[in-house]
């Protein structure tokens, strides 16, 4: 079983960042695209990570369902703190990827996006988000030639 939640506090209401996670989504990870307006049963994902949206509560929060591992993601909003859960039951194989190395990946990746939240509410982040030396790695053995090249070294 995997958990994974990360939190920060924008110092605004956090409900509206829950509605404008698309326009919000970091580029440098792919983006975030759904065969539909986001809503129940829009499909989509980013990069090679598909998932279906299960549950939205506009300003509160969203739940997607991985389509090829058994799990979910939750970005949720609670006055001014805004959550980002994953919770997955993952197999062998699975669960080693993610050790080894998509926890990493979207790690950095949540933390991106809440950087860009809190610009958003108009304020810099108090610790904006920097990616290690093995994210930076991944990514370059990862990502597809041509495609984020510029953005490698982490966000500015």
């Amino acid at each position: 079983m995997v958990r994974n939640v990360h939190t920060r506090d924008l110092g605004v209401p956090a409900g509206p960042f829950v509605d404008r996670i698309q326009e919000l989504w970091p580029p440098a990870w792919g983006r975030q695209e759904f065969d539909r307006p986001l809503g129940v049963g829009a499909d989509g994902g980013h990069g090679p990570i598909r998932y279906r949206c299960t549950s939205f509560v506009p300003g509160e929060s969203i739940t997607f369902e991985f389509t090829r591992l058994s799990g979910t993601h939750t970005l949720s909003a609670s006055g001014t703190v805004v959550t980002h859960e994953l919770v997955g039951d993952f197999g062998l194989v699975p669960w080693l990827r993610w050790v080894l190395v998509i926890r990493w990946l979207h790690d950095a990746c949540i933390e991106d996006l809440f950087d860009g939240f809190e610009r958003a509410a108009g304020r810099e982040p108090k610790s904006p988000a920097r990616w290690s030396w093995y994210v930076r790695q991944a990514r370059r053995l990862f990502t597809p030639r041509g495609q984020a090249q510029n953005t490698l070294t982490g966000p500015s």
